[in-house]
């Protein structure tokens, strides 16, 4: 149960996700790609306000499976009004125990993924997306490039 004062805490850290975008799946938090991005999708979709965006989608669940951390402790922790130090400390303490440089490679592998290597229902649903939300005249050539050109960040 969320208290108020947790309420309070997160509301002053939450984007609204109607006005702004969360951070790219580039940027890190506690050293892993893609885990700044879900928290701000988490803390929006507790306040109700992330709009179209949605928290532990398959991009989170990226993530998520890698550190084997479940989606519900993480959004049960991000609902005390945890800032991103707090959340960052939390993952380390969380996640899977990984060498450095594991962790950088798949940060990596992530960055570097194409969209013709990902599952094939993640292919056919952006297929369609690609067309309908990200700019023509701007090609795609990463998985992050989506959400990044979507977004207006590159």
């Amino acid at each position: 149960m969320i208290t108020d004062e947790d309420k309070l805490r997160l509301s002053l850290l939450a984007k609204d996700l109607s006005k702004e975008f969360p951070r790219s799946p580039r940027e890190t938090l506690a050293g892993y790609v893609i885990a700044a991005r879900m928290l701000d999708k988490c803390r929006a979709a507790i306040l109700n306000l992330n709009a179209d965006y949605h928290f532990d989608c398959p991009l989170d669940r990226r993530f998520l499976s890698f550190a084997e951390v479940g989606a519900d402790s993480f959004e049960e922790f991000v609902a005390t009004g945890a800032s991103d130090a707090e959340v960052a400390e939390w993952i380390e303490q969380n996640a899977k125990s990984r060498p450095r440089i594991e962790i950088v490679k798949w940060n990596n592998r992530l960055r570097e993924l194409k969209v013709s290597e990902l599952p094939d229902e993640a292919q056919e649903f952006l297929e369609g997306y690609i067309a309908q939300f990200v700019p023509r005249n701007r090609p795609v050539y990463r998985w992050f490039d989506v959400y990044d050109l979507e977004e207006q960040r590159i």
